[in-house]
Protein backbone atom coordinates (compact mmCIF):
# COMPACT_ATOMS: atom_id res chain seq x y z
CA UNK A 1 0.00 0.00 0.00
CA UNK A 2 1.40 3.13 -0.79
CA UNK A 3 1.93 6.17 1.12
CA UNK A 4 0.54 9.05 0.49
CA UNK A 5 3.57 12.15 -0.85
CA UNK A 6 3.97 13.94 2.05
CA UNK A 7 2.56 17.62 2.64
CA UNK A 8 4.46 20.49 1.14
CA UNK A 9 5.65 22.08 4.19
CA UNK A 10 3.67 25.87 5.14
CA UNK A 11 4.83 28.77 4.74
CA UNK A 12 6.08 30.52 7.72
CA UNK A 13 3.75 33.81 8.87
CA UNK A 14 5.63 36.96 8.43
CA UNK A 15 7.36 37.80 11.78
CA UNK A 16 6.89 41.69 10.37
CA UNK A 17 3.38 42.02 9.65
CA UNK A 18 3.62 45.63 9.27
CA UNK A 19 6.10 45.19 6.38
CA UNK A 20 3.58 44.66 3.73
CA UNK A 21 1.65 47.71 4.73
CA UNK A 22 4.86 49.57 4.94
CA UNK A 23 5.16 50.82 1.15
CA UNK A 24 1.44 51.56 1.08
CA UNK A 25 1.56 53.48 4.06
CA UNK A 26 4.83 55.88 3.39
CA UNK A 27 2.96 56.61 0.01
CA UNK A 28 0.20 57.54 1.80
CA UNK A 29 1.92 59.62 3.92
CA UNK A 30 4.00 61.22 0.89
CA UNK A 31 0.75 62.02 -0.48
CA UNK A 32 -0.69 63.15 3.15
CA UNK A 33 2.39 65.80 3.28
CA UNK A 34 1.92 66.91 -0.10
CA UNK A 35 -2.04 68.12 0.43
CA UNK A 36 -2.48 71.71 1.95
CA UNK A 37 -3.00 71.80 5.75
CA UNK A 38 -6.77 73.05 6.92
CA UNK A 39 -5.47 76.79 7.96
CA UNK A 40 -3.36 77.12 4.53
CA UNK A 41 -6.53 75.82 2.39
CA UNK A 42 -8.42 78.51 4.67
CA UNK A 43 -6.35 81.43 3.49
CA UNK A 44 -6.54 80.53 -0.47
CA UNK A 45 -10.11 80.61 0.65
CA UNK A 46 -9.81 84.11 1.85
CA UNK A 47 -7.66 85.15 -0.92
CA UNK A 48 -9.67 84.26 -2.95
CA UNK A 49 -13.09 85.75 -1.56
CA UNK A 50 -11.52 88.85 -1.19
CA UNK A 51 -10.37 88.71 -5.36
CA UNK A 52 -14.05 87.84 -6.00
CA UNK A 53 -15.59 91.28 -3.93
CA UNK A 54 -12.99 93.02 -5.98
CA UNK A 55 -13.57 91.84 -9.25
CA UNK A 56 -17.86 92.21 -8.46
CA UNK A 57 -16.43 96.35 -8.25
CA UNK A 58 -15.42 96.48 -11.96
CA UNK A 59 -17.39 98.00 -14.23
CA UNK A 60 -19.64 95.56 -16.84
CA UNK A 61 -17.04 96.38 -19.78
CA UNK A 62 -14.32 95.42 -17.55
CA UNK A 63 -15.88 92.06 -16.46
CA UNK A 64 -17.24 91.73 -20.50
CA UNK A 65 -13.57 91.67 -21.78
CA UNK A 66 -12.28 89.18 -18.84
CA UNK A 67 -14.86 86.36 -20.71
CA UNK A 68 -15.48 84.91 -17.10
CA UNK A 69 -17.28 81.56 -16.97
CA UNK A 70 -21.21 82.51 -17.11
CA UNK A 71 -21.72 80.68 -13.54
CA UNK A 72 -19.34 82.82 -12.32
CA UNK A 73 -20.56 85.94 -13.65
CA UNK A 74 -24.23 84.94 -12.20
CA UNK A 75 -22.94 84.29 -8.90
CA UNK A 76 -21.37 87.98 -9.03
CA UNK A 77 -24.52 89.65 -9.98
CA UNK A 78 -26.23 88.12 -7.11
CA UNK A 79 -23.86 89.10 -4.60
CA UNK A 80 -24.48 92.40 -5.64
CA UNK A 81 -28.15 92.23 -5.96
CA UNK A 82 -28.03 90.69 -2.26
CA UNK A 83 -28.55 93.28 0.72
CA UNK A 84 -28.51 91.14 3.95
CA UNK A 85 -25.14 90.87 5.39
CA UNK A 86 -25.47 86.68 5.95
CA UNK A 87 -26.57 86.46 2.29
CA UNK A 88 -23.55 88.08 0.95
CA UNK A 89 -21.09 86.52 2.86
CA UNK A 90 -22.25 83.67 2.20
CA UNK A 91 -22.56 84.30 -1.45
CA UNK A 92 -19.38 85.48 -1.27
CA UNK A 93 -18.41 82.42 -0.15
CA UNK A 94 -19.72 80.46 -3.40
CA UNK A 95 -18.03 83.26 -5.43
CA UNK A 96 -14.44 82.26 -3.96
CA UNK A 97 -15.52 78.70 -4.45
CA UNK A 98 -15.93 78.99 -8.26
CA UNK A 99 -12.77 81.57 -8.10
CA UNK A 100 -11.25 78.34 -7.90
CA UNK A 101 -12.10 77.35 -11.69
CA UNK A 102 -10.48 80.07 -13.32
CA UNK A 103 -6.80 82.08 -13.55
CA UNK A 104 -6.43 84.89 -11.33
CA UNK A 105 -3.60 86.98 -12.92
CA UNK A 106 -5.92 88.53 -15.38
CA UNK A 107 -8.66 89.41 -13.38
CA UNK A 108 -5.62 90.94 -10.79
CA UNK A 109 -4.62 92.42 -13.61
CA UNK A 110 -7.80 93.39 -14.66
CA UNK A 111 -8.11 95.19 -11.21
CA UNK A 112 -4.79 97.02 -10.88
CA UNK A 113 -5.91 98.96 -14.37
CA UNK A 114 -9.31 99.65 -12.90
CA UNK A 115 -7.75 101.40 -9.42
CA UNK A 116 -4.96 102.73 -12.02
CA UNK A 117 -7.80 104.38 -13.91
CA UNK A 118 -9.91 105.35 -10.87
CA UNK A 119 -6.58 107.11 -9.33
CA UNK A 120 -6.21 108.98 -12.77
CA UNK A 121 -10.02 110.66 -12.89
CA UNK A 122 -9.26 111.70 -9.26
CA UNK A 123 -6.28 113.38 -9.74
CA UNK A 124 -8.29 114.83 -12.63
CA UNK A 125 -11.43 115.72 -10.73
CA UNK A 126 -9.08 117.50 -8.19
CA UNK A 127 -6.93 119.39 -10.98
CA UNK A 128 -10.48 121.26 -12.11
CA UNK A 129 -11.85 121.68 -8.36
CA UNK A 130 -8.40 123.74 -8.02
CA UNK A 131 -9.05 125.59 -11.18
CA UNK A 132 -12.74 126.06 -10.27
CA UNK A 133 -11.45 128.10 -7.36
CA UNK A 134 -8.79 130.19 -8.62
CA UNK A 135 -10.92 131.04 -11.62
CA UNK A 136 -13.37 132.15 -9.14
CA UNK A 137 -10.95 133.76 -6.63
CA UNK A 138 -9.87 136.33 -9.41
CA UNK A 139 -9.37 137.64 -13.67
CA UNK A 140 -5.89 136.63 -13.37
CA UNK A 141 -6.35 133.11 -13.14
CA UNK A 142 -8.87 133.85 -16.17
CA UNK A 143 -5.62 135.21 -18.14
CA UNK A 144 -4.17 131.84 -17.46
CA UNK A 145 -6.88 129.94 -18.14
CA UNK A 146 -7.02 131.44 -21.22
CA UNK A 147 -3.06 131.28 -22.57
CA UNK A 148 -3.37 127.30 -21.76
CA UNK A 149 -6.54 126.71 -23.18
CA UNK A 150 -7.26 129.03 -25.87
CA UNK A 151 -10.23 126.93 -27.63
CA UNK A 152 -12.04 128.11 -24.61
CA UNK A 153 -15.00 130.54 -25.21
CA UNK A 154 -13.71 133.34 -23.40
CA UNK A 155 -17.07 135.20 -23.71
CA UNK A 156 -18.96 131.88 -22.10
CA UNK A 157 -16.79 131.34 -19.40
CA UNK A 158 -17.12 135.07 -18.57
CA UNK A 159 -20.42 134.65 -18.00
CA UNK A 160 -20.25 131.39 -15.95
CA UNK A 161 -17.70 132.77 -13.64
CA UNK A 162 -20.08 136.27 -13.44
CA UNK A 163 -23.04 134.12 -12.42
CA UNK A 164 -21.23 131.10 -10.17
CA UNK A 165 -19.60 134.27 -8.00
CA UNK A 166 -23.29 135.84 -7.67
CA UNK A 167 -24.19 132.39 -6.58
CA UNK A 168 -21.51 131.86 -4.03
CA UNK A 169 -22.61 135.09 -2.42
CA UNK A 170 -26.18 133.90 -1.89
CA UNK A 171 -25.54 130.50 -0.72
CA UNK A 172 -25.10 129.27 2.91
CA UNK A 173 -22.37 126.47 3.31
CA UNK A 174 -25.10 123.74 3.59
CA UNK A 175 -27.16 124.59 0.53
CA UNK A 176 -26.23 122.64 -2.97
CA UNK A 177 -24.66 125.37 -5.43
CA UNK A 178 -26.69 126.41 -8.47
CA UNK A 179 -25.95 125.24 -12.01
CA UNK A 180 -23.79 127.82 -13.40
CA UNK A 181 -21.33 126.70 -10.34
CA UNK A 182 -21.79 123.11 -11.70
CA UNK A 183 -21.56 124.14 -15.57
CA UNK A 184 -18.00 126.00 -14.79
CA UNK A 185 -16.51 122.89 -13.22
CA UNK A 186 -17.99 120.74 -16.10
CA UNK A 187 -16.38 123.74 -18.47
CA UNK A 188 -13.14 122.85 -16.67
CA UNK A 189 -13.02 119.42 -17.03
CA UNK A 190 -13.44 119.47 -20.48
CA UNK A 191 -10.90 121.72 -21.36
CA UNK A 192 -8.42 119.39 -19.47
CA UNK A 193 -9.58 116.68 -21.06
CA UNK A 194 -9.03 118.17 -24.57
CA UNK A 195 -5.52 119.34 -23.72
CA UNK A 196 -4.62 116.05 -22.61
CA UNK A 197 -6.03 114.48 -25.70
CA UNK A 198 -4.04 116.58 -27.62
CA UNK A 199 -1.09 116.52 -25.81
CA UNK A 200 -1.22 112.98 -26.18
CA UNK A 201 -1.95 112.79 -29.94
CA UNK A 202 1.29 115.52 -30.12
CA UNK A 203 3.54 112.84 -28.55
CA UNK A 204 1.91 110.01 -31.09
CA UNK A 205 2.43 111.75 -34.07
CA UNK A 206 6.80 112.62 -32.57
CA UNK A 207 6.84 108.99 -32.14
CA UNK A 208 5.66 108.52 -35.85
CA UNK A 209 8.11 111.17 -37.02
CA UNK A 210 10.95 109.13 -35.05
Amino acid sequence: MRRAPPSPPSLAPNPDPDLDSELPNEAQAEEEDDRPSKSEMKRQSHVLQQLGLQLSELSGARLEALELPESLTDALDTYRKTRSFEGRRRQLQYVGKLMRQVDPEPIREAIAASKLGSAKETLALHHAERWREELLAGDDAVTRWMNAHPQTDAQHLRNLLRSARKDLLNTTPDQRHGRPYRELFQLIKNGLAAAQAAELADDEAAGDDE
